[in-house]
């Protein structure tokens, strides 16, 4: 092989080199690029939220929508499951149909529960026994209503019965002693810690001071109340049972 032919094999050697390495380029950016545009579920905001919102209360109101996007704007850090947010709180506010980050989110525990409070939201420790309190299945996060008897008319010794608090988050329970047969034996008192308004709490400590009274869990998810309605032993005797 003479010089001049071992440059020319070199040179189309080279050539062919440059036009594989140009064809696995443009490959790799066709598939790139559909990649990209690939459609992805992401959460988004359903209305604004605002700072200290937990991530168990944006779940238990359906403040979160899933959106279909390109998976090239979806933002770092998205997430593809409210349960990535379910212990954490909201640092920053979101506005409607931004897309939910952890990067907006801390942890609730280093919050504590002041920084699950907001606005007018107040934290109130409720001390009962075991059977007021749900021991043993009440947690942190659940929904619950407070149902009161109450002696209206000491005179006549009426008793009328009411649900006089709805929807009320629990913020703690006394896990080390809170169980079924915490109190059974001991006579001991434990306590749980409740968000209520700064006018829900007049209420409440009203009913604690006068009142029996226990909690009743409420639904997980789609909670439906029934009418107002005060019972007596007058009602109970003669409307029937429902």
């Amino acid at each position: 092989m003479t010089y001049r032919m071992r440059n020319v094999a070199i040179a189309v050697g080279l050539a062919l080199i440059a036009m594989l390495l140009t064809l696995l380029y443009v490959t790799s950016y066709r598939h790139s690029v559909q990649h990209q545009q690939q459609s992805v579920q992401v959460y988004v905001a359903a209305h604004n939220i605002t700072a200290g919102t937990t991530g168990a209360q944006l779940v238990h109101s359906h403040a979160l929508k899933v959106e279909s996007i390109t998976r090239s704007t979806v933002v770092p850090g998205a997430i593809a499951n409210p349960d990535e947010v379910a212990n954490l709180v909201l640092t920053q506010p979101l506005y409607a149909g931004e897309q939910v980050t952890l990067r907006r989110f801390t942890d609730v525990q280093s919050e504590g529960i002041v920084g699950q409070l907001k606005g007018t939201m107040r934290a109130v420790q409720l001390p009962g026994d075991a059977n007021q309190l749900l021991a043993g299945t009440l947690k942190a996060g659940d929904q619950v209503d407070v149902v009161a008897n109450l002696t209206p008319d000491s005179s006549t010794n009426t008793h009328l019965t009411k649900i006089v608090l709805r929807d009320i988050t629990v913020l703690q329970t006394n896990n080390a002693s809170l169980s079924s047969n915490a109190t059974s034996t001991s006579g001991q008192q434990d306590s749980v810690i409740l968000a209520v308004t700064d006018t829900q709490v007049q209420r409440l400590f009203y009913v604690m001071k006068n009142a029996d009274w226990t909690l009743e869990l409420r639904p997980a998810t789609d909670a439906v109340d029934s009418g107002e309605r005060v019972e007596s032993a007058n009602t109970i005797l003669t409307e029937g049972s429902r």
